[in-house]
């Protein structure tokens, strides 16, 4: 059993995100089941929750005990952690300040696996957010995409809209009102079967970049449900996109933390075309 208080307006979805990534991992089964109670009373939808309201989660201690993470590497300043698809940064943040005040300088969407770094001093985190707003830090990710690919690599540029209402984006050849530029590196691992294993660097870091850039040149993300195609990913039974954050390379750091200038993180997490082929012959 686990007990939260709501401290804004939300739903109850939200709120389990941001703040108890074991629940997330099992909020529809504890809501079917009721085991999920806000002020005293058991709840089985995504109620709206306001500030105050004393949400708790009768979650079993095996789901309680459900990884959230591996951890990368840790020091003094900060941690670098491999995050599980399924996990919000929000949700993994909270976790961690559960033993110590963490920073997300960062973010990865809730189901893109891979490398995500938190600080731990607020000198790491003015020196890690500098250093990514001026692109001093390398983020490369690997992707199962289909492969709709012109050729093996290529520097696709491109316009983002960012709609505030309903959290998407949308991608333009050319520049429109409210547009931001971005540059998405790509090169072609593998290819099997119509699907592609594709490395891809993001020279520009905005919110859906490489899975709506992806889709707007024909090669979207398998698994994606909000930009993929939507008949492949039931072909293969996905639900979630298969993106990884593989690689950190940290520089542009400063003073005491200029010691990390050049350290490179790699994520345990892969993809194998032949695996995923595999899969889908056993569903």
């Amino acid at each position: 059993m686990k007990t939260f208080t709501c401290t804004q307006p939300q739903s109850l979805r939200d709120f389990t995100d941001s703040t108890y990534p074991q629940g997330s991992f099992c909020l529809a089964r504890l809501l079917r089941s009721r085991d999920v109670k806000v002020n005293g009373l058991r709840v089985g939808a995504n109620v709206s929750l306001n500030p105050g309201d004393v949400v708790v989660y009768y979650t079993t201690p095996s789901q309680e005990g459900a990884p959230t993470h591996a951890v990368i590497y840790e020091d003094e300043h900060i941690l670098v952690a491999d995050k599980f698809s399924g996990v919000s940064t929000e949700g993994l943040c909270s976790e961690l300040n559960w033993r110590s005040p963490h920073f997300a300088v960062h973010r990865l969407d809730r189901n893109t696996c891979g490398l995500i770094m938190f600080a731990k001093t607020e000198r790491a985190k003015e020196s890690l957010l500098s250093a990514f707003k001026l692109r001093q830090i390398k983020k490369t990710y690997i992707a199962v995409c289909k492969d709709n690919f012109k050729t093996d690599k290529q520097v696709l540029t491109a316009y983002l809209l960012k709609n505030e209402h309903n959290s998407t984006v949308k991608i333009y050849d050319t520049l429109v009102n409210g547009s931001v530029k971005i540059t998405t590196e790509y090169s072609l691992a593998d290819r099997l079967n119509g699907l592609a294993l594709v490395t891809i660097t993001l020279h520009t870091g905005k919110t859906h970049q490489i899975r709506a850039h992806m889709a707007h040149i024909g090669c979207p993300v398998l698994g994606d449900g909000k930009y993929g195609d939507g008949a492949l990913n039931r072909q293969f039974n996905l639900t979630r996109q298969q993106l990884a954050a593989k690689r950190l390379q940290l520089g542009g750091l400063s003073g005491d933390m200029g010691y990390l200038n050049g350290a490179v993180f790699q994520s345990a997490f892969s993809f194998s075309l032949k695996q995923i082929f595999e899969r889908r012959k056993k569903v």
